[in-house]
């Protein structure tokens, strides 16, 4: 399991989650509207989730209903399969 990061953080990338982030496993470019989190190199330690200023970022089994498309988006920017 990894944590995926939802739709509140689109445009925002406010970047508090990178900072705990104990494995460097969040990602973005310049050009992307948001982070992702690899899921091969995400350890589900959790420490992303607390800090994140706009309840972006669920556990995947946790992500609500309205947001799993997000799931499939983070994954997909990796290339990796579920």
């Amino acid at each position: 399991m990894t944590y995926i990061i939802v739709e509140p953080c689109v445009d925002l990338k406010d970047g508090a989650c990178v900072d705990v982030c104990p494995v460097d496993c969040i990602y973005t470019t310049d050009d992307d509207n948001q982070y992702y989190i690899n899921p091969d190199e995400c350890i589900d330690c959790a420490a992303c989730e607390p800090v994140c200023p706009v309840v972006a970022i669920f556990a995947e089994d946790d992500t609500p209903e309205d947001q799993r498309k997000y799931i499939d988006i983070n994954y997909e920017y990796f290339g990796v399969s579920r």
